[in-house]
């Protein structure tokens, strides 16, 4: 039943009656009564007998259409133990809510052609569980271009792989419909939408099908052209919540009856029912996008992991970074990772530089605290002279979007919720980043000044800086607000936010990443992947160094992660990164639940569940709006018990009624 209570986490029995016998087929939504009240629910199972001897009726079949899958509903089981869940929630995420008239025309179109093939064609299935499987083979014969090649009426062209030693393996793997299982590291300047699109055509010419899951939307509509170009129109859908609840429940319905072998999307993809699913990819999943902001909290990579590992499919986690939670599925060899020899990456990349380093430091003293070094805009300078663009990377969007006061440098706040002071323009009026509050007379609580000054600049501000460094040389900014998908050639600068980065053509000229300092000195786990990963990202965007490409870095050069990006190496840096997290007891070395509410409920919550042994109670460490969050901490081995038992403890709250809500989150992106 569609109920948010976790003690009600578990199947009913009821009566079909015989006016609704043909219609109540597994898969259906239905109407049950409850309580004494109608509900929603899925019919799960049809089965001759109940262990119950009393049972209520089936009020109604809401669409005869079954569009929950059994390999979805076994999928959905698993995620929802795995994140200490109910099932109803995840078959929320799982299923769109149904729009009618996109059903309804469904309908139709399949009643019409059923005539023409003599019976309705059937809803698509899962393939059967099976064993894990190693991952791709070591060797790469002659034959992998022929393997590939066929089948389907696909033809899949491996050239794109070559640069990567185990790449023609795996496209050979896919295309025999072995589970191969990768983790991608990509190569600078390259169309990971070609090499996924190459995957998916070889997984389709094996007669399986494949989940692609993307970011955001601009990622998905690269790799929707990528795959129209490969397979042809019509060979797969995307599923993405940006559509439009019609448009997206029409793709979902045709994935559904498998009119496609492929779907495609974002975080809204990963439950996509497919035909004999062949291979689950994600593309950078270090992303935040991944993660979904609703109950119980899934991570894309993580459910298609989990589908990959019911369903015997191959897997593909691709990305110029690597997460943590990637070396680790290589280090334990559930994955095998393909990666390029050191002559191809250092023939493939940029020039890179640091600020920081010593003799930069000799040659400008002042590059250690200026946002822009000298090193930073003769690079830009000489790039522009030469007709190339310019990308200049800012961690942060709007104009200045932090303040402090200017003669005692106190952190400018509002005086009504506390909340940071933004500045939209040179000439505009203080106002809450929070609240929105306008703070027109501020004046500073330590010292009553009223003079503001810049603490964090936004990538509107660096466009007007710059556009006075270089004069009469275009400007263009790319952010959340309005994000370019190109840009020409030709001489020219782009002030981009993260994930936001245009593609020009031929590659960009010159890289500049500034303000390093607000990725590396946040307080979070993930400070220095993320800031790696953005990097990498950006600097992936320039020419290669033999053509003038060239990448500055505004950061001590003696750094992990900066160390990772002049050598390009996301693998040692992922490496180091899970080692330490091994040492510290994070995760993903360590499996890790947050319980987060007022303290009363929290130590409610742990005081009724039956922890395993050996699991540590960590905290409390503030959270938002007053509350308070405590950390569990267990062995990767421990990981089934501890989330058995913190859905067990809040089933027993629930079924008492208690007044106070408590999030729980297994493994959340965010731990302080």
């Amino acid at each position: 039943m569609d109920v948010p209570l976790p003690h009600l986490d578990r199947p009913f029995d009821y009566l079909v009656p015989e006016a609704l016998d043909a219609d109540a087929r597994p898969g259906v939504r239905v109407k049950v009564r409850f309580a004494g009240q109608l509900v929603d629910g899925w019919l799960l199972e049809r089965v001759a007998e109940s262990a119950h001897p009393r049972l209520a009726y089936l009020e109604k079949v809401v669409s005869p259409v079954p569009v929950l899958s059994p390999e979805v509903a076994r999928l959905a089981r698993a995620v929802a133990d795995r994140y200490a869940g109910s099932l109803a929630d995840v078959l929320r995420l799982a299923v769109p809510p149904r729009h009618a008239r996109a059903e309804k025309a469904a309908t139709a179109a399949e009643a019409a052609e059923a005539p023409a093939t003599g019976s309705a064609p059937e809803p698509a299935t899962g393939s059967g569980s099976g064993p894990p499987v190693a991952a791709v083979d070591e060797g790469v014969g002659e034959s992998a271009d022929a393997a590939v090649a066929g089948g389907a009426g696909v033809s899949v062209d491996p050239r794109g792989w070559r640069d990567y030693p185990a790449g023609p393996a795996l496209l050979r793997a896919l295309a025999e419909g072995r589970p191969a299982r990768a983790v991608w590291s990509a190569l600078p300047g390259e169309d990971w939408a070609d090499r996924y699109a190459d995957a998916v055509a070889a997984t389709v010419a094996g007669g399986r099908g494949a989940v692609v899951v993307v970011a955001d939307g601009r990622d998905l509509d690269r790799l929707d052209a990528a795959l129209t170009a490969v397979l042809g129109p019509g060979r797969h859908v995307r599923l993405t919540a940006a559509d439009g609840p019609a448009r997206r429940y029409r793709a979902f319905l045709a994935a559904r009856r498998g009119e496609a072998p492929v779907v495609i999307g974002t975080r809204a993809a990963m439950f996509a029912p497919v035909a004999r699913l062949g291979l689950v990819a994600v593309w950078d999943d270090g992303d935040d996008l991944h993660a979904e902001p609703r109950a119980p909290y899934p991570h894309a990579r993580e459910v298609l992991l989990t589908r990959a590992q019911l369903s015997d499919a191959g897997a593909l986690v691709g990305g110029y970074a690597r997460t943590a939670e990637a070396q680790l599925l290589v280090e334990t060899g559930w994955a095998r990772e393909v990666v390029a020899d050191r002559a191809t990456v250092r023939a493939r990349m940029p020039a890179m530089a640091p600020t920081g380093d010593d003799p930069q430091l000799a040659r400008d003293p002042g590059a250690a605290s200026a946002r822009l070094p000298s090193l930073a805009w003769t690079t830009a300078r000489d790039a522009l002279r030469a007709d190339l663009p310019v990308l200049v990377q800012v961690p942060r969007r709007g104009y200045l979007p932090s303040v402090a006061c200017a003669e005692c440098r106190a952190p400018a706040r509002c005086p009504h919720c506390a909340g940071p002071l933004a500045l939209p323009s040179a000439q505009g009026t203080p106002a809450c980043r929070w609240c929105g509050r306008v703070a027109a007379a501020y004046a500073c609580p330590e010292c009553g000044g009223r003079r503001l000054r810049a603490s964090v600049t936004g990538a509107r501000r660096t466009a007007e800086e710059l556009g006075r460094a270089f004069p009469g040389v275009p400007v263009r900014t790319s952010g959340r607000e309005e994000v370019l998908a190109t840009v020409p050639g030709g001489a020219g600068l782009v002030i981009a936010t993260p994930g936001a980065e245009p593609v020009a053509e031929g590659g960009y000229g010159a890289v500049l990443l500034l303000d390093s300092w607000a990725l590396l000195t946040r307080a979070d786990l993930r400070a220095g992947e993320e800031a790696l990963r953005r990097w990498l990202a950006g600097a992936a965007l320039a020419r290669a160094g033999a053509v003038g490409g060239r990448v500055v870095v505004v950061a001590d050069g003696a750094l992990a992660p900066v160390q990772a990006l002049l050598r390009w190496d996301a693998a040692w840096f992922a490496a180091r990164e899970l080692a330490e997290r091994r040492e510290l007891g994070f995760p993903p070395a360590v499996r890790m639940a947050s319980v987060t509410g007022v303290a009363e409920a929290v130590a409610d919550l742990l005081a009724g569940a039956r922890l395993p042994d050996g699991a540590e109670v960590l905290g409390p460490v503030p959270a938002e709006e007053g509350r308070e969050r405590m950390l569990v901490r267990v062995p990767r081995s421990r990981a089934g018990a501890l989330a058995g038992a913190l859905h067990a403890a809040a089933g027993q709250r629930s079924a008492r009624k208690a007044a106070e809500p408590v999030r729980l989150q297994v493994d959340p992106l965010s731990l302080f």
